[in-house]
């Protein structure tokens, strides 16, 4: 990466232009001054996940969950534990998707926890199943490399 990339506040969606070489100096929204990278997954709703899956320079990989899943209560600590790791290479969101119907459908996720992995505002990869948290970053490196 180099040059100028868009990234999207985990805060207040503001749309941030950061110099790839300064993604690792703890950026700060222009908008409401917090962190851009918090080392966890932001949640969010339908409408919210749209500004960051086509505005995002960096990949964003996405935890579809739902409350009453076992697996994916057990697949949490690690998936947070796995934004410690990626980021500032790629942003981590949580989508519940009983909240969230439309993008369950959308996307045709089948079964939870599923992990897609999304670049440039489409799906680049997709994992059902829990994981542990090296195998999150591990699975998330190479589907990033086969992009």
């Amino acid at each position: 990466m180099s040059g100028p990339l868009h990234i999207v506040c985990p805060h207040c969606d503001a749309v941030n232009r950061v110099a790839a070489e300064r993604l690792g100096d703890q950026p700060v929204c222009g908008n409401c001054s917090k962190a851009l990278f918090t080392g966890a997954p932001t949640d969010v709703s339908s409408e919210r996940f749209n500004k960051h899956i086509s505005r995002n320079d960096i990949p964003v990989l996405v935890d579809f969950w739902a409350a009453w899943c076992g697996p994916c209560k057990m697949m949490a600590p690690s998936y947070a534990q796995a934004a410690q790791r990626l980021e500032p290479r790629v942003r981590l969101l949580k989508v519940d998707t009983e909240a969230s119907q439309d993008l369950a459908a959308r996307f045709g996720i089948r079964s939870i926890p599923t992990l897609a992995l999304f670049g440039g505002g489409r799906e680049l990869a997709r994992q059902p199943g829990a994981m542990d948290v090296g195998n999150i970053v591990a699975w998330t490196q190479q589907a990033m490399a086969r992009a």
